[in-house]
Protein backbone atom coordinates (compact mmCIF):
# COMPACT_ATOMS: atom_id res chain seq x y z
CA UNK A 1 0.00 0.00 0.00
CA UNK A 2 1.44 3.22 -1.00
CA UNK A 3 2.09 6.02 1.64
CA UNK A 4 -0.90 8.08 2.42
CA UNK A 5 -0.01 11.75 0.98
CA UNK A 6 -0.37 15.09 3.12
CA UNK A 7 -3.53 16.33 2.51
CA UNK A 8 -3.60 20.20 1.21
CA UNK A 9 -4.43 23.07 3.75
CA UNK A 10 -6.70 24.87 0.81
CA UNK A 11 -8.98 22.32 1.13
CA UNK A 12 -9.87 22.80 4.56
CA UNK A 13 -10.68 26.74 4.56
CA UNK A 14 -12.07 27.02 7.78
CA UNK A 15 -8.97 26.11 9.11
CA UNK A 16 -6.47 28.54 7.72
CA UNK A 17 -5.70 31.31 8.99
CA UNK A 18 -3.17 34.09 7.19
CA UNK A 19 0.03 34.22 9.08
CA UNK A 20 0.94 38.29 10.04
CA UNK A 21 4.35 38.37 7.83
CA UNK A 22 4.36 36.84 4.38
CA UNK A 23 5.58 32.60 4.16
CA UNK A 24 9.39 32.42 3.38
CA UNK A 25 9.98 30.96 0.46
CA UNK A 26 9.90 26.89 0.59
CA UNK A 27 8.41 27.25 4.15
CA UNK A 28 5.99 24.81 4.87
CA UNK A 29 3.26 27.36 5.88
CA UNK A 30 2.45 28.01 1.96
CA UNK A 31 -0.03 24.89 0.77
CA UNK A 32 1.31 22.38 -1.32
CA UNK A 33 -0.61 23.34 -4.58
CA UNK A 34 1.12 26.76 -4.97
CA UNK A 35 -1.90 28.82 -3.36
CA UNK A 36 -0.64 31.21 -0.23
CA UNK A 37 -4.53 31.66 0.45
CA UNK A 38 -7.67 29.02 0.99
CA UNK A 39 -9.45 29.13 -2.42
CA UNK A 40 -13.50 27.67 -3.18
CA UNK A 41 -12.36 26.65 -6.81
CA UNK A 42 -11.06 23.08 -6.03
CA UNK A 43 -9.59 22.88 -9.42
CA UNK A 44 -6.27 25.09 -8.15
CA UNK A 45 -5.43 22.42 -6.10
CA UNK A 46 -4.37 18.87 -7.64
CA UNK A 47 -4.01 17.19 -4.41
CA UNK A 48 -7.45 17.65 -3.10
CA UNK A 49 -9.39 17.56 -7.03
CA UNK A 50 -10.45 14.06 -8.75
CA UNK A 51 -11.27 13.20 -12.05
CA UNK A 52 -14.35 13.41 -13.10
CA UNK A 53 -13.79 10.59 -15.34
CA UNK A 54 -12.45 7.64 -13.51
CA UNK A 55 -10.67 4.68 -15.09
CA UNK A 56 -12.78 1.60 -14.90
CA UNK A 57 -9.77 0.03 -12.31
CA UNK A 58 -10.65 2.41 -10.07
CA UNK A 59 -14.35 2.51 -10.51
CA UNK A 60 -14.54 -1.32 -10.22
CA UNK A 61 -13.00 -0.34 -6.79
CA UNK A 62 -15.23 1.84 -5.98
CA UNK A 63 -18.02 -0.59 -6.82
CA UNK A 64 -16.95 -3.66 -4.52
CA UNK A 65 -16.28 -1.12 -1.71
CA UNK A 66 -19.69 0.61 -1.64
CA UNK A 67 -21.09 -2.93 -1.75
CA UNK A 68 -18.74 -3.99 0.92
CA UNK A 69 -19.61 -1.19 3.02
CA UNK A 70 -23.90 -2.54 4.35
CA UNK A 71 -25.07 -3.47 7.54
CA UNK A 72 -25.02 -7.40 8.40
CA UNK A 73 -27.80 -9.49 7.19
CA UNK A 74 -30.23 -10.40 9.76
CA UNK A 75 -29.90 -14.06 8.57
CA UNK A 76 -26.41 -14.62 9.40
CA UNK A 77 -27.65 -12.60 13.19
CA UNK A 78 -29.96 -15.92 13.55
CA UNK A 79 -27.52 -18.41 12.04
CA UNK A 80 -24.31 -17.46 14.36
CA UNK A 81 -26.86 -17.23 17.43
CA UNK A 82 -26.69 -13.65 17.85
CA UNK A 83 -22.88 -13.91 18.44
CA UNK A 84 -21.70 -11.64 15.06
CA UNK A 85 -24.08 -7.85 15.74
CA UNK A 86 -22.63 -6.39 13.83
CA UNK A 87 -20.29 -5.15 10.45
CA UNK A 88 -17.11 -4.60 12.08
CA UNK A 89 -15.92 -3.62 8.98
CA UNK A 90 -18.36 -0.65 8.14
CA UNK A 91 -16.96 2.32 7.02
CA UNK A 92 -18.47 5.90 7.07
CA UNK A 93 -17.40 8.38 4.09
CA UNK A 94 -16.54 11.18 6.35
CA UNK A 95 -14.14 9.25 8.88
CA UNK A 96 -11.99 6.39 7.01
CA UNK A 97 -11.08 7.50 3.48
CA UNK A 98 -10.28 4.87 1.17
CA UNK A 99 -6.45 4.55 -0.03
CA UNK A 100 -6.99 4.96 -4.10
Amino acid sequence: RPPRLPTCPCRYSWRWSPAATAPAPGSLSAAPCGTSAPSRARAQCPTSAMPSHKSFKTKKILAKKARQNRPLPHWIRMRSGNTIRYNAKRRHWRRTKLQI
